[in-house]
């Protein structure tokens, strides 16, 4: 099944969360492969807004730390997947409960954020 192009709420930026897995598109990969294993190329729907340098860079960083395992298919049609280790499926259940507390204290996040910024949201 194709990733939801609109999986992840372009209004709710990642770097808002004081708990984050890894750098800024880390735990919305670990989302991305928790059905299953995933093309470079199918990652990028829902993360519009990453670069292909970035996705990379961040694909590399999780498979160093045993969260993802990349998998080289040979055959008339090469193809390479990524897909998420035990380890990197251990987190799941954190990042839910991580999620659910963000939610719970998304306006005093966003106040804070708000007021260190000198009134600016984002």
């Amino acid at each position: 099944m194709p990733l939801d192009p609109d999986m992840f709420d372009p209004v709710c930026p990642s770097d808002l969360s004081p708990i984050r897995i890894g750098d800024k598109w880390a735990g919305m990969i670990v989302r991305c492969l928790e059905q299953g294993p995933r093309r470079f190329s199918e990652l990028r729907v829902p993360l519009r807004g990453i670069t292909a340098k970035a996705l990379t860079k961040s694909l590399r960083t999780l498979q160093r730390d045993g969260l993802i395992e990349r998998t080289s298919h040979l055959g008339p049609v090469r193809r390479v997947e990524y897909e998420l280790t035990p380890l990197g499926r251990s987190l799941l259940q954190p990042m839910t409960a991580a999620c659910a507390w963000a939610r719970e204290h998304w306006e005093e996040l966003l106040d804070a954020r708000e007021a260190s910024t000198g009134g600016r949201r984002g």
